[in-house]
């Protein structure tokens, strides 16, 4: 090994570990390396596995979409009233970014295990609102949402962040990607195109209400806990995180949207600092590792 290539490891090794702490990541590469050939559900082709490798993106995505889908009361109180969220929200934020994982880059068993995890925790929680209405977290009408919010969120990063974003046929071939684990979840009638996606949300608009609960929720998040050596990043991270909101989302959490030349400012800073972070991860992630499984039968012995 040459002296580049060790302090490149070590390079890797130390961004690696800032990773895990500042998403609360538990997940190991080496769910993603076997068995050899399985392409998972969707392959390396997919849209999805070019969009949830980035990983800026993805965390800008992931914390705008925690704060939009706290908006829906019923949706909140399934969360409120069933998790530790408000105590542990890195763990939540990764055990999301299990989820994504697993089902954009596991082998076709892990996705489905998975899958079946979430339904069999989400067909034991149930309760009412604070208006006193009732809701489970298998209701297909609250999946859909929390569906919607989130591949609005991460579409929107990623076009907002990455260079080149997505052509207008991408992004439909995104939304149709996403709509299939949306249904193995047990949302209904997912939109297939981006157009239709995001007219999909105007409907819920009328139920949103930013309450006490969600003004919580959203300062926690702001609050998000980090290293000293992280938060300057995650400032603009939360920053990029308003910027990518669809107008509906931010005049009900009463903001309003920074001027362009800021929000250019933040993307480029985000750009910028997340750069050698991406370089890594595009040789060892999730998405690398999940690559070399999904090929390896195509290369001769």
């Amino acid at each position: 090994m040459t002296l580049l290539r060790a302090l490149q490891g070590l390079a890797f090794e130390a961004m690696g570990h800032r990773i895990r702490t500042l998403t609360g990541s538990r997940g190991s590469l080496e769910d993603f390396a076997l068995p050899a050939g399985d392409p998972g559900w969707f392959g390396p082709q997919a849209i999805n596995w070019r969009v949830h490798a980035h990983f800026t993106g993805m965390l800008v995505g992931g914390l705008s979409s925690l704060m939009v889908q706290a908006l829906h009361p019923r949706a909140l109180a399934a969360v409120w009233d069933h998790s530790d969220f408000r105590h542990d929200l890195r763990g939540r934020l990764g055990r999301t970014a299990y989820f994504v994982a697993a089902t954009t880059y596991g082998a076709h068993a892990m996705a489905e295990r998975t899958i079946d995890r979430v339904n069999q925790i989400h067909a034991h929680v149930q309760g009412t609102d604070l208006q006193g209405r009732p809701y489970r977290a298998n209701e297909p009408e609250l999946i859909r949402w929390v569906h919607l919010t989130e591949v609005s969120a991460f579409a929107r990063a990623y076009q907002h962040l990455a260079r080149p974003a997505l052509r207008a046929d991408e992004l439909d071939r995104y939304v149709a990607e996403m709509a299939q684990i949306g249904h193995r979840l047990g949302a209904q009638d997912l939109p297939q195109t981006w157009d239709a996606h995001e007219r999909a949300l105007a409907p819920y608009v009328p139920e949103l209400v930013h309450d006490a609960r969600s003004r919580e929720i959203v300062q926690l998040i702001m609050h998000y806990p980090t290293e000293p050596l992280d938060q300057p990043f995650m400032a603009l991270v939360l920053a990029a995180a308003f910027d990518i909101m669809p107008p509906w989302a931010l005049q009900r959490l009463e903001r309003r949207p920074a001027c362009a030349a800021r929000q250019q400012a933040t993307r480029l800073a985000l750009q910028l600092a997340s750069a050698p972070v991406q370089a890594m991860l595009d040789q060892q992630g999730v998405a690398a590792t999940a690559r070399r499984r999904a090929q390896a039968l195509a290369t001769p012995a």
